[in-house]
């Protein structure tokens, strides 16, 4: 992950720790002041050289408030990130944001707010990084004689439609590059603000240049809002499916993660309210819980399902070996054993009852063309 240059926060100066959130392994934020954040706790980042444990000695009662989302400005010098992962559909993706107010409590990409020297925890959630010159950067790279057309991914880390996008617009005006150049794009979001862009999305559909992946994790609405506390809810992202296939925007519904003991009642269920709401396809991908992501997910687990924490944990050890997480490539994303495949078979004869089971049609590198610059000299040929 790259560095930060001319980092600064819109409403402090300067990347510091927050000294009003508690530091160290385990330490729990006051429940009151956390109204509408997923995590219950913010651990140090695991690359902080020293952490502090001792209170100090202030334990007067006194009311705080609730945290703020801040926004710090990145100036990234590249914004294509390329990967050779055999068990992921596409090889490079672009990221307008680091850190997700969405604050999904199960999110993989929480350990990447570490290498900002921010927690994984909190801190994701309330401390966003734009990168407002991303589209400039990634005409420039598009431009470049070397690079050689694939689809690109948005999405992949974090939401590129949470909601600081309203004002940044950082996502609609990289769209509006690929655009330009004629360029496939994948998006996945839980967002409804996609509904701005589909001026941009659906042209770009008809050309067979973009699709679209829309998460749905569970229909009910109450686990929607503990577990993934500023996303819309179910009913909200169903309606965003309507809305791009309408369109004529094909659109994938994914069921992940699937959370044994959790959400797993609900696969039928959500591969039918995707299909009715004009889903074409389907996909899913099992809990995962990757450095961090283990104790977060885990405190959040202690505190809203104590009851189930246990079998939750145990199912999910079941399918890695006895650990938390096992990173293996053509593992890491559905697990092993019998319930890994109770569950993919379960997922595959509902898929294909409902017609989501087809295969995408490849999208069109073939019309990819870097488009003329004011002062370029045009050919009459």
């Amino acid at each position: 992950m790259g560095l930060l240059q001319g980092f600064f926060f819109c409403s402090i100066p300067g990347l510091m720790h927050d000294p009003t959130l508690p530091d160290g392994e385990n330490r729990p934020i006051d429940p009151a002041r956390r109204a509408g954040r997923g995590a219950v706790q913010n651990a140090s980042s695991r690359f902080d050289l020293a952490r502090l444990e001792e209170g100090d000695g202030w334990d007067i009662p006194e009311d705080r408030p609730g945290f703020k989302t801040q926004v710090s400005i990145e100036r990234p010098r590249s914004i294509i990130t390329y990967n050779r992962s055999p068990d992921l559909p596409f090889d490079r993706s672009i990221n307008p944001y680091r850190g997700c107010e969405h604050g999904c409590i199960y999110c993989f990409a929480r350990p990447s707010h570490a290498y900002l020297g921010l927690s994984p925890g909190l801190d994701f959630e309330t401390r966003l990084v734009a990168r407002p010159q991303a589209p400039d950067v990634l005409a420039r790279e598009l431009a470049a004689k070397s690079y050689r057309v694939a689809p690109i991914a948005i999405g992949t880390n974090t939401d590129p439609y949470q909601p600081c996008e309203k004002e940044h617009q950082i996502t609609r005006a990289c769209l509006q590059v690929l655009s330009d150049f004629n360029h496939p794009v994948a998006i996945v979001t839980k967002g409804a603000l996609i509904e701005r862009d589909i001026d941009i999305l659906a042209p770009m559909a008809k050309r067979g240049l973009a699709r679209v992946g829309i998460s749905l994790t569970t229909l009910d609405a109450d686990l929607s809002r503990r577990m993934e506390p500023r996303v819309p809810g179910p009913k909200r992202r169903l309606a965003v499916i309507r809305a791009l296939s309408s369109a004529g925007i094909p659109v994938r519904v994914m069921t992940s993660p699937i959370v044994p003991g959790l959400t797993d009642p609900e696969i039928e269920h959500l591969l039918r309210a995707g299909a009715e709401a004009g889903a074409t396809s389907a996909s899913w991908i099992m809990l995962r819980l990757p450095r961090e992501v283990s104790e977060i997910w885990q405190s959040w687990l202690a505190e809203h399902y104590p009851d189930r924490a246990e079998k939750i944990m145990a199912r999910l050890r079941e399918m890695h070996g006895g650990k938390d997480y096992d990173p293996r490539w053509g593992h890491r994303m559905r697990g092993e054993g019998v319930y890994a495949e109770l569950i993919g078979q379960r997922f595959k004869v509902y898929a294909r009852k409902l017609g989501l089971a087809i295969t995408s049609t490849p999208m069109r590198c073939d019309l990819f063309a870097v488009p003329p610059r004011p002062g370029d000299q045009l050919s009459l040929f």
